[in-house]
């Protein structure tokens, strides 16, 4: 990510993979809960991402959930997951999952499901991909 601050003003910054339904679905969710507009939404696929965002590697926040919180810094994976429900009044859900000793076990079946996401999104949701979900 960048050296310097993005300006997030003051929301949290989720970067997603809009090609992937479970994602999309997740962020819709997100979207309606943000009664009090903290959170942004950024697919990594559409055209001009990269200029809009050159120092986030689209093949990267590909690989895992990339964002920003609130205070400009860097955020990855689960951390991005809290930081966005903890904007939304819901962080208690998942807090436990950033807890210390459950957050090593937490980090790592998200990582093997995010490698996954698009076989356990045919599950869900009966689409491996779309084009281009809409948020």
């Amino acid at each position: 990510m960048s050296k310097s601050k993005p300006k997030t003003s003051g929301k949290v910054l989720i970067f997603y993979d809009g090609g992937c339904p479970l994602c999309v679905k997740e962020m819709r969710h997100l979207k309606r809960l943000d009664t009090n507009n903290k959170l942004a939404f950024e697919n990594i696929n559409v055209k001009d991402f990269s200029a809009r965002y050159p120092d986030i590697d689209p093949d990267a926040a590909n690989q895992f959930l990339h964002g920003i919180n609130a205070d400009g810094n860097a955020i990855y994976g689960l951390d991005v997951t809290h930081a966005a429900w903890q904007a939304v009044g819901k962080g208690a859900y998942i807090a436990p999952l950033r807890w210390p000793v459950i957050r090593w076990f937490a980090d790592r079946a998200y990582l093997l499901f995010a490698k996954h996401r698009n076989r356990i999104s045919r599950w869900v949701t009966g689409q491996a991909r779309c084009e281009q979900c809409n948020l």
